[in-house]
């Protein structure tokens, strides 16, 4: 059984993956600073799976930590780098934050396990900025980041990449991914953001339950059907699980070579709009929103080419945006009656 470390594992995604990397049959270890989770995800991951997961709480910027957890480890085969800030709007805001977080984290991993490693990095599509042409595939240009988040995200690969290119040793893929929504099917784990949620889903479940005010539309004259901005929305799940498939593709041995990109979507996209309707329509909620102006640092529209990832990582997304609606609604009713 492969021992696989999830950073940022009591987070959102995270905590999706440890659980399908347990159904996977890995044994999986957490650490997390707590800075943007829950210590009660355990729990709840634990009636998920019926596993206890051995869980460090370690911040990644700090390079004894990180040094002494890879010595004290050295039997870890794998790693799924999660843990980095990641709010658009914030890094617009606090740009040091972003670059100090997201690269000390990231070179510290690198520097302190200097042995034979798979690494899957959560990248985002954010790398491609505004692209030229949709649906955005792996082969198309980096273009300027849109934010500071963005930003990190390019370097990271670029670290990445050129890194893996003097180690061989270092077996690297980066999954670009689109917007995940949605929560596990038993509602016990799901998106839990501290303050204000910063991504639309959260929101809208946070103002349908009583928790938020009207729901912000920012801006509705894009050059789009609707005049909403358009995003590739992924059940969380399905995103779980292609981290799953990037572990065993690294695994197996990547013929690419030791450093690879894929984009993680459905390929297709949704307008806000369009979401809040999904959600009225599956839940039988209606919602109060109102159109404000745009936001900075976001990009018009942005969907994936997912061919690569669902020929060479065996992965495609299944689940569409009414499970999403569904699962997302159900998990904000089960945490107002059993607050974390």
């Amino acid at each position: 059984m492969a021992k696989i470390l999830v950073t940022g594992g009591t987070g959102y995604i995270g905590s999706h993956t440890a659980v399908e990397l347990h159904n996977a049959g890995y044994e999986v270890v957490i650490i997390d600073n707590l800075s943007n989770s829950n210590i009660k995800i355990l729990n709840q991951l634990h009636a998920i799976t019926g596993k206890w997961f051995d869980f460090y709480e370690i911040d990644l910027r700090d390079e004894k930590a990180v040094q002494e957890f890879a010595e004290n480890h050295t039997d870890i085969d794998g790693i799924i780098h999660f843990a980095a800030s990641k709010a658009v709007g914030e890094s617009v805001a606090q740009p040091l934050k972003y670059y100090k977080n997201n690269f000390f984290g990231l070179i510290n991993l690198l520097t302190s396990f200097n042995k034979k490693i798979n690494f899957v990095f959560s990248s985002s599509c954010t790398v491609y900025g505004q692209p030229e042409s949709l649906p955005v595939t792996e082969a198309a240009p980096v273009q300027k980041a849109e934010s500071p988040y963005g930003n990190t995200k390019q370097i990271a690969e670029e670290i990445l990449a050129e890194t893996a290119a003097v180690t061989p040793d270092l077996n690297v893929i980066a999954l670009r991914y689109f917007n995940p929504v949605g929560a596990h099917d038993t509602a016990l784990i799901g998106e839990l953001p501290n303050g204000v949620p910063a991504n639309l889903v959260p929101f809208i479940t946070q103002s349908a339950i009583g928790k938020r005010g009207p729901i912000t539309v920012y801006g509705n004259d894009y050059d789009t059907p609707d005049g909403s901005a358009i995003r590739d929305y992924i059940h969380v799940v399905d995103l779980a699980k292609a981290h799953v498939a990037a572990i065993k593709k690294l695994e197996d041995g990547n013929p690419n070579g030791n450093y690879d990109v894929f984009n993680i979507g459905t390929g297709k996209g949704s307008s806000v709009l369009e979401i809040i309707a999904a959600f009225e329509k599956v839940n039988g909620e209606k919602l109060d929103y109102k159109i404000g102006p745009r936001r900075a640092g976001d990009v018009v529209q942005i969907y994936g080419d997912v061919q690569k990832s669902n020929k060479e990582l065996g992965w495609k997304a299944s689940l569409d945006i009414n499970e999403m609606m569904r699962s997302a609604w159900e998990w904000e009713k089960y945490i107002k009656a059993n607050p974390f």
